[in-house]
């Protein structure tokens, strides 16, 4: 399905650009099979959101794409993976680092592992693809849910350059960037695009004024030290952001193309839970501390770490303000040759990132604290290289292997008892935990799809990937507080009792089936089987204890199957889109992730199996007697249920709501015909784009879409103070720019409603109480908040 006119650059993959229409429909090019096709043309579900509107309502992160679009969610939380994605009800939560997505993010063509990518600024982009169901065959593993793919930007054959500046007034964010583009030498050309931004305010008031007062008690001295907790300085996030990224795009030959880009970003925010907000409660307040409000409204309530302990954990400042401090860096080269009937492509790449986090305490309460910090990495180096055939006869293929390394570095330091210990040294003496894990992982994959065209308008096509992947882990405590190792063990490495191990192996074949029907240009009929497969892993984030075994810490893959098929038409001679799709898939072996309060900590299980059902209806109108006008609506309905899952209880959840079972020892529910977290039953969008000459030099532009949202539960286990109800938010744009398009001045609004909505949710710690019996009372929810309404001014000037 499609959203958006787009038409596409010159990309790696091979993309050549689409033929502009002066009127009516634009044609729209992707490569959701890791082929040139018109979208109209491809037998996938394919959201394509063009450069175009990219810019027009500067969707630069993968929130702000999720935020526009229907039925695609991402929360950004503080700790762990660093967020959850959802689409149509399918995703992970953000509490373990080891937890992969089931909606994969592929970047040039090169996968990236990790739900940090969230913090990588996109800007200057070809275009972005949201292709929605299983994608095992074409992007490989952790795709069950669907793909989002982003394309970047390329040289230009000419030259070309552009300078925007822009500024949000709710944030106080002052937005700079730039790019420049074209041959340097012959055969050769270059593109370097570089965005800077700094935040002076934020998006989310930080509403707490007054300092609280604490204490630790020292176990070496049995003396009770009074802190203070002074409020942390400033809104949320008050980002300061460098990007810089550039292209080389050699063509020694009709044949040959040789493209290499390498980026560097570094990103710092002043929290690293800026977002998160206590807006439903079981008692009418937050149950840590009764005195910060409990509300939908853009507020946070942050103080620092507690007197003494800044500068002594590590990673925490001197002063103990929170931040989040996220660097990344990258370099993907590709190689396309084009043999007459065979076109090889290959694309290597190798990125690395760090994430270092020091919070204080949102929510805070007084006489109790949480304070930590955290030090995480990772890096990948792989390969994929494919030859397509495209002869002439009915009969073509597609076959290609796959080779992926990484590791993953995970390093905690938590303070989450009023404690201290002064006879230790001072990086150790307010830790309760100091942690470390580690995975190493291989994949090794090749795949294949053989096409063949029964007679001119029929196509069946058939493929499978194959999968074998390891993953060698380890975690232990490097410390922990002498009053708490009861509780927790401390790790000697000649004692294999005090760490542990994953060596795990997984295989794995997904085949997909698909039969086209194309009985004229304007209409495509297509039905596929698809399969999909989640990788396994290991919880590198969890805590080890006396009961914890390694069972507790590995998990195997998820694993999904089903059917879709739809019908695409363009019809009124290329000024009306219409298409419509069905589709039905199950999810085996789910990956939830959930806090154990008998071992202390969060634990990945394959609990239960879910289903998604849904029709998908998507129009886009462009009247040639209106030039310039273009409008769009899209109306989805998924109904994403939990099949079979025996659960774990939410936080205080009585018997009478339900906590009647037994789950791995503890309190547990039925969770059967729920609904999956954030799944909203019905979602669409609305909207249009206009562009009139107002003069011979200058040209009035308008635009707006509307997103609107069902009611959903945030919790993945049917928490009922975690639904959000229903929801329209509408975003806008209106400017002018000269006939020429080399200048340009525009106002971008999101959110104009100002509606507080979340994308996901935490239970509070330190609320609930009494889970598994007849008084239990509730834990709070913490929601991972939308944005809230952004206006933001900008100037562009465009050079040729």
């Amino acid at each position: 399905m499609t959203a958006f006119p787009a038409s596409a650059q010159d990309v790696t993959d091979g993309v050549v650009p689409a033929q502009s229409q002066s009127s009516g429909l634009e044609e729209i090019i992707v490569t959701a099979r890791k082929r040139v096709e018109s979208v109209q043309d491809v037998p996938v579900l394919v959201t394509a959101i063009s450069q175009e509107t990219v810019q027009r309502y500067d969707l630069t992160s993968l929130e702000k794409v999720a935020a526009f679009s229907p039925q695609f969610n991402i929360g950004r939380a503080s700790n762990g993976s660093g967020a959850q994605i959802t689409l149509r009800g399918i995703g992970s939560q953000a509490t373990s680092i080891g937890l992969e997505q089931s909606t994969a993010v592929i970047v040039d063509g090169v996968y990236y592992g990790q739900a940090r990518v969230i913090n990588e600024a996109f800007f200057d982009l070809d275009r972005v693809e949201l292709l929605k169901g299983p994608q095992a065959l074409f992007f490989g593993k952790n795709a069950t849910a669907g793909v989002v793919s982003v394309t970047t930007a390329n040289p230009t054959d000419t030259f070309e350059a552009m300078g925007q500046v822009g500024y949000e007034f709710r944030s106080e964010n002052l937005v700079g960037s730039a790019y420049v583009s074209g041959p340097i030498a012959p055969n050769l050309s270059a593109r370097l695009a570089v965005r800077v931004s700094n935040m002076f305010g934020g998006y989310f008031k930080n509403k707490q004024v007054d300092p609280l007062t604490t204490a630790t008690f020292d176990i070496a001295t049995g003396n009770l030290n009074p802190r203070v907790q002074l409020p942390s300085q400033g809104d949320q996030p008050g980002t300061n952001e460098k990007l810089i990224r550039g292209t080389l795009q050699w063509e020694p030959t009709s044949r040959l193309t040789a493209n290499l880009k390498a980026s560097w970003l570094k990103s710092d925010d002043e929290s690293n839970s800026w977002n998160m907000v206590p807006f439903r409660c079981a008692l009418g307040a937050p149950q840590p501390n009764p005195n910060i409000p409990c509300e939908k409204k853009f507020n946070v309530y942050m103080v620092n770490a507690p007197e003494g302990l800044g500068g002594a954990t590590r990673e925490s400042r001197d002063d103990g303000q929170p931040f989040n401090a996220y660097r990344s860096w990258a370099v993907t080269g590709s190689l396309n040759y084009d043999a007459d009937n065979y076109l090889i492509t290959s694309v290597t790449n190798y990125n690395w990132n760090r994430n270092r986090w020091a919070l204080g305490q949102n929510v805070p309460a007084e006489a109790t604290f949480i304070a930590a910090t955290e030090n995480t990495s990772f890096w990948a180096f792989s390969n994929e290289t494919r030859v397509q055939t495209s002869f002439d006869g009915p009969v073509n293929a597609m076959v290609g292997g796959y080779y992926q390394k990484t590791r993953r570095n995970f390093r905690q330091q938590g303070a989450f008892a009023p404690l201290e210990d002064s006879s230790q040294p001072l990086e150790r003496r307010f830790d309760s935990t100091q942690r470390y894990s580690r995975t190493d992982g291989e994949t090794i994959s090749a795949f294949g799809q053989l096409s063949w065209k029964v007679v001119p308008t029929v196509e069946i096509a058939g493929g499978v990937r194959y999968t074998h992947e390891t993953k060698d882990s380890i975690l232990y405590q490097e410390y922990v507080n002498a009053a708490l190792q009861g509780l927790f063990i401390q790790y000697d490495p000649n004692d294999p009792s005090t760490y542990i191990l994953g060596d795990q192996t997984f295989n794995n074949w997904s085949p997909e089936a698909t039969i086209t029907w194309q009985p004229s240009d304007e209409v495509t009929v297509y039905g596929a089987y698809k399969t999909a497969y989640k990788s396994g892993g290991f919880s590198n984030s969890a805590l080890v204890t006396a009961l914890t075994t390694p069972a507790d810490i590995a998990f195997n893959p998820e694993k999904a199957k089903g059917f879709e098929g739809g019908i695409k038409t363009t019809l009124l001679d290329r000024q009306l889109r219409l298409n419509v799709a069905a589709y039905t898939y199950k999810y085996t072996n789910l990956q939830i992730d959930y806090f154990n309060s008998i071992t202390f900590q969060f634990i990945t299980t394959n609990a239960g199996s879910a289903t998604t059902k849904g029709v998908e209806v998507e129009t886009e109108f462009a009247p040639r007697a209106i030039p310039g006008f273009s409008a769009r609506a899209v109306l989805a309905y998924n109904k994403a249920r939990y099949k079979d899952y025996l659960a774990p209880c939410y936080g205080g959840q009585s018997t009478t709501a339900g906590c009647t079972e037994t789950f791995q020892g503890g309190p547990g529910q039925d969770l059967s015909g729920v609904p999956t977290a954030l799944a909203p039953e019905w979602t669409g969008s609305l909207g249009f784009n206009y562009e009139s000459d107002v003069s011979d030099s200058l040209v009035f532009m308008t635009s707006a879409n509307m997103r609107y949202s069902s009611s959903y539960l945030g919790s993945s286990f049917g928490h009922p103070l975690s639904r959000q109800s229903s929801y329209a938010v509408l975003d806008g744009t209106i400017g002018l720019k000269t006939a020429d398009d080399r200048l340009e001045f525009s106002v971008i609004g999101k959110n104009l409603t100002n509606r507080f909505y979340i994308s996901g949710v935490q239970e509070q710690p330190n609320s609930g109480s009494g889970t598994g019996t007849p008084n239990g009372i509730p834990s709070d929810i913490v929601g991972l908040v939308a944005l809230p309404r952004t206006i933001m001014a900008q100037v562009t000037a465009r050079f040729r």
